[in-house]
């Protein structure tokens, strides 16, 4: 049989809170600013909290059991700490984190009558997105490249617009690596002409492998301030341009 655990009132600290308290109080029970403080450094992590933050924290009060134990769970102590700064260990390849990934990217409504736009993809990188999906289709006169939602009323916007913003705006946020996933609906000589565009745009922070197949992802450090394009077919159909011009030139030379 399983007993339910006891229940504490909003003033009564459990003993893990009671144990903590104690360990960075004085001898009389008194928790001072200088006390808090090594407890937010030592236990939260917080390790750039100065004594000034510390006491505008408690309102320049000393703190009892009591008032420790509401601290803990008000206002004043978030569950996440509101640095943006990087905590976790970044040295591991990308599989080993969530991504912060946007869907649509260019749109700035609706998906189905809203206009696309370079606009949302920016701000998407201004707040930390990693990962930008963009649809690719044909414009109207088939020699060129727009991104939209295809088969809507959505108005597209040129793929070069974007990517040249993606380039300006990739790391405003964050050094690390950009995503950017292309959703291809290309014919092939159009999809040469995004490999060409995606390499002359990003030039040496396109992260390129050094083969066809990758038995590992990369580790997340060695990508910094790095773009990634998928679908790798945009690669391989630049490869099977070439080849094409190759075997035309065979035949006329026969």
């Amino acid at each position: 049989m399983f007993s339910k655990p006891k229940k504490h009132s909003v003033s009564e600290a459990p003993p893990e809170i009671k144990e903590i308290y104690h360990r960075y109080s004085d001898e009389g029970g008194i928790m001072t600013a200088s006390h808090l403080r090594s407890f937010l450094i030592e236990v939260q992590k917080e390790e750039k909290i100065t004594e000034e933050e510390t006491q505008a924290i408690i309102d320049h009060r000393d703190l009892n059991l009591e008032s420790f134990f509401k601290f803990l769970f008000g206002d004043n102590n978030p569950p996440l700490l509101p640095s943006t700064e990087v905590h976790q260990d970044m040295s591991l390849p990308l599989s080993h984190y969530y991504i912060f990934t946007g869907h649509n990217s260019y749109l700035t409504g609706n998906q189905l009558s809203s206009d696309c736009s370079d606009a949302p993809i920016i701000e998407a990188l201004q707040r930390g997105v990693r990962v930008i999906e963009l649809d690719i289709w044909p414009n109207d006169s088939k020699d060129d490249v727009d991104v939209l939602h295809g088969m809507t009323l959505t108005t597209p916007v040129a793929l070069i617009k974007c990517l040249l913003s993606i380039k300006e705006y990739a790391f405003v946020a964050s050094e690390y690596p950009v995503v950017i996933t292309l959703e291809d609906h290309l014919t092939p000589d159009l999809q040469a002409k995004v490999a060409q565009m995606v390499t002359q745009t990003f030039g040496d922070i396109l992260f390129c492998p050094t083969s066809e197949t990758l038995k590992d992802f990369p580790h997340l450090i060695h990508l910094k301030k790095g773009l990634s394009s998928q679908p790798s077919r945009l690669r391989s159909s630049l490869k099977l341009k070439k080849k094409r011009k190759r075997r035309n030139h065979r035949r006329e030379s026969l």
